[in-house]
This record gives C-alpha cells, structure tokens and sequence, in this order.
C-alpha cells in the first residue's frame, strides 16, 4: 500500500494531493492499517494523514431525522449518515495550499450513538481515507430487476429490500468524493459472516477502556446495517472488476478469521486475481 501511494506521488509535482480510498467492512482493522502506513511513510519523509469516512457523520439530531424509520434501527452507518459536502469543501481548501482539516467523531459519546467531537488539522502530502462503502456506486434502472427475486444467497426481510432503493439514492451523494479519490484498496474478508464477530470484538475492547458502548442487540443492529443497506453482491463485489467513477484499484486483501492477509493482488495483478479472490 506504501508503495501505490509512493506511485501517486511519483506523478509529478504539479498533481493534486492524492486521497487513497481504503475499503474494508466493520472490523477488519482499516485505521490500524492505516496509522501503521502513515508510521511508515513518516520514516520515508512522507505526510500521510488519515481519516475516516465516519469522522464525516453528521450531527446526531440530523442523523436521527435522516435516518428516521429505517429497517434497522440505526442513527448511523448506511449511506446519508455522512456529510460529504462538507468533506469535499476541506478537500478543496487543503489541495488549494491549506492544511487539512477534518471534523473528528466520537463513537462513545451519546450513550454509544456516537458524535462529532471537535476537528484536526494537519499538513499532508496523501490523504488515506477509510470506510465500509469507499467506491461502491449507485446502480441505475437494473436495480429493481436486481431486486425482484431478493438478492441471491444474501438474507434481506422485506422491509429492508424495500430501503435499498433509498440507500442506493443517497448512495449517488458519494460519487463526487469517488472522483475526488485517486486509487482504490480493498480489504475483503474471506466470508461475510466475519465483520460481526470482528465487530463486536471492538466492542468489548472499547467498554473495557470506559468508553459509552452498545449492548449486543444495538450492536448487531449496527453491523447489519452495514452489510445489508448496501448487500456485498450488489455493491462490494464489483470493485473487483470495476473501477467506480473512474478511481482505479491498486490493491485487494483478503482477511481470514483473525484479520491476517491470506491473499493479494495489487496493481496490474488485480484484474487477472479478482476472479480468485472474489
């Protein structure tokens, strides 16, 4: 991963400040992966910042009334739960010689509903920005066909097949930050039933340190509005073999149970392994 941001920054001088989109469902240790590339890059000289698409969640009343009446129960985590204007705006202060300067957000706030807590700001060459839904697009007139018979081998009740529609419009709000993005890395778990158990494995970690937590049927609630708003097969699976709004994937890392890569492709060899790894 150090290596596809040393090549962004390797396109000259006169290029925008790359943004590396790193994509990985609940759990799978995307900001601690992060942190240790930005450890790294430091060691090279490099200013590597990163973020989390969840440090762009809205205010909790916002959120609330965003997400009002959904399918599980949620104030955050699917599609509208994020404040992408505003991302995009310090996105385009920090390109045009500013620093930047991002809101931050405190999940244990608010009895574990979570909210925002302050901002940081920082000089920065690369920008590794993390979250579940990095690159997934919207899909267009094939999603009601899509979702005539269910979503094969994925279980949806009804009430949440008849949302989809709704996160898939929200999920257009994100395009714009998709072409702000210079490359595309996946974290792919080995099987979808693996972000609920890492998940809740931070749990207990974060209740052990004191912070606000939520019990196991908020949790769950929590876990399965990230996988089920935008279902994998639908939205995940074809950033194996595409490359959304024109951001390019340079890498794919496939997680076994315990978070270890068990396989890889990066650059020119991801197009000819995604048939394997997916």
């Amino acid at each position: 991963m150090l290596a596809a941001i040393e090549g962004l920054l390797a396109k000259g001088p006169c290029r925008r400040q790359p943004v590396l989109a790193l994509n990985g469902p609940v759990g799978a240790g995307k900001s601690t992966l992060a942190r240790t590339i930005a450890d790294l890059a430091h060691r090279r000289g490099l200013r590597v910042a990163v973020a989390s698409i969840d440090d762009l969640y809205l205010p909790l009343k916002e959120r609330r009334s965003r997400l009002a009446g959904n399918p599980f129960g949620v104030s955050r985590v699917p599609p509208g739960s994020h404040d992408v204007p505003l991302l995009m705006e310090r996105l385009e202060a920090w390109r045009s010689g500013g620093k930047l300067r991002l809101p931050c957000f405190d999940k244990g706030l608010a009895a574990g509903e979570g909210e925002r807590s302050g901002e940081r700001e920082q000089e920065a060459d690369v920008l590794v920005l993390e979250g579940w839904l990095m690159g997934c697009r919207a899909l267009g007139s094939e999603l009601a066909e899509l979702l005539a018979g269910g979503v094969q081998g994925w279980p949806l009740s009804e009430s949440e097949l008849d949302w989809i529609p709704q996160w898939n419009r929200a999920l257009t709000d994100y395009h714009p930050l998709w072409q702000a993005c210079d490359g595309l890395w996946l974290m792919r778990p080995s099987g979808w039933t693996l972000p609920r158990r890492w998940r809740f494995q931070a749990e207990a970690r974060q209740r052990r340190r004191g912070a606000g937590w939520l019990d196991g049927a908020n949790l769950g609630a929590l876990v399965r509005s990230s996988l089920h708003s935008l279902p994998p097969p639908l939205y995940q699976d074809p950033l194996l073999v595409e490359e959304p709004q024109g951001l390019p994937l340079l890498g794919v890392s496939v997680l076994d149970g315990r978070r270890r890569v068990v396989a890889l492709a990066t650059h020119s060899s991801v197009s000819s392994a995604s048939s394997a790894i997916g």
